[in-house]
């Protein structure tokens, strides 16, 4: 019998280095490893590409025109919704954030599987970093948005830049509250990829999107309030509120309100703040979950 066989199973080096704990504190503490995949994904994204990083401009521009020309102007749907463009491309924004950072942090595990195995890092660093990449191409899109905002006569106010912010924050704290349970549990089963490619096909139905959130409340009633127990949709209202709400005069407002139509809901900086403190509870939840399971990540790798 050689020595390698005969020794002791403890003394043998384990099949993978262990992950360095303390959760989402020490990928923020490994600042210089989190940019390094952060900008590793982004070139990852765009290599081979004659245009690169353009293309996170093009793609989000023809989606505006999409929906200024063919919904808005062609079809003419939501005539009485002004600047319908404006209104859809805001929650878009949001949605699309939402939707990249939840499917991309769930399969971050799997698609790093060679870095899990020989590096020791907070293996929660992989759906952080999809969620940072996801709001890196936020920007271009709020730029466009920002652009045909004042062509559109917006007024920019502080309160909407607070809503602004309070929205972003909301879809970064549910989206990888989403990746870190997911991310974990496709490691086991991989149909839970699938899965959220089935669920991220019904968000944009679950905001006021498409519709107005006036619908809400006219089909609703006093059921309208449970509508805004959705995140997504709090968050897609606040951004709304911080770009389309300014492009729309007084005296349309005033025309609208008289109309008996609500553009937005009463106490919406509220209900956003109640929203982003239950999402930090469930991403605290989330990262529970992800801690009991990350010790057997590697093994099922």
């Amino acid at each position: 019998m050689s020595e390698a066989t005969a020794a002791p199973a403890a003394d043998r080096p384990p099949l993978s280095p262990p992950s360095a704990g303390n959760g989402l504190l020490a990928v923020f503490q490994q600042r210089y490893l989190l940019r390094l995949l952060v900008e590793r994904e982004i070139s990852a994204r765009y290599q081979g590409s004659f245009l690169g990083l353009i293309w996170s401009y093009i793609n989000p521009l023809s989606q505006f025109f999409i929906y200024w020309f063919v919904m808005g102007f062609l079809l003419q749907l939501h005539q009485e919704i002004p600047n319908f463009a404006i209104h859809i491309f805001a929650a878009l924004i949001v949605v699309h954030f939402f939707n990249e950072t939840f499917a991309a942090g769930t399969r971050s595990i799997v698609r790093n599987k060679a870095l899990v195995a020989k590096m020791s890092m907070p293996r929660e660093m992989f759906p952080v970093a999809t969620m940072l990449v996801s709001l890196y191409h936020v920007g271009p899109q709020l730029i466009i948005l920002l652009v045909a905002c004042l062509f559109a006569g917006w007024s920019p106010d502080p309160v909407g830049l607070a809503c602004l912010v309070l929205g972003v924050l909301i879809i970064a704290a549910i989206g990888l509250s989403g990746a870190l349970l997911f991310s974990a549990a496709n490691v086991f089963f991989r149909d839970f990829g699938n899965i959220v490619n089935v669920m991220t096909n019904f968000v944009r139905f679950g905001v006021p999107m498409i519709y107005p959130y006036a619908i809400v409340e006219e089909r609703f009633g006093d059921f309208a309030p449970y509508y805004l127990l959705n995140p997504l949709a709090d968050a897609v209202l606040l951004v709304q509120r911080a770009f389309w709400i300014g492009t729309i005069s007084d005296e349309k407002q005033a025309e609208v309100a008289a109309d008996g139509q609500v553009l937005m809901p009463d106490h919406l900086v509220t209900n956003g703040v109640l929203a982003l403190l239950g999402c930090l509870v469930i991403l605290g939840i989330s990262q529970w979950v992800f801690t009991r399971l990350e010790n057997k990540i590697p093994e099922r790798l």
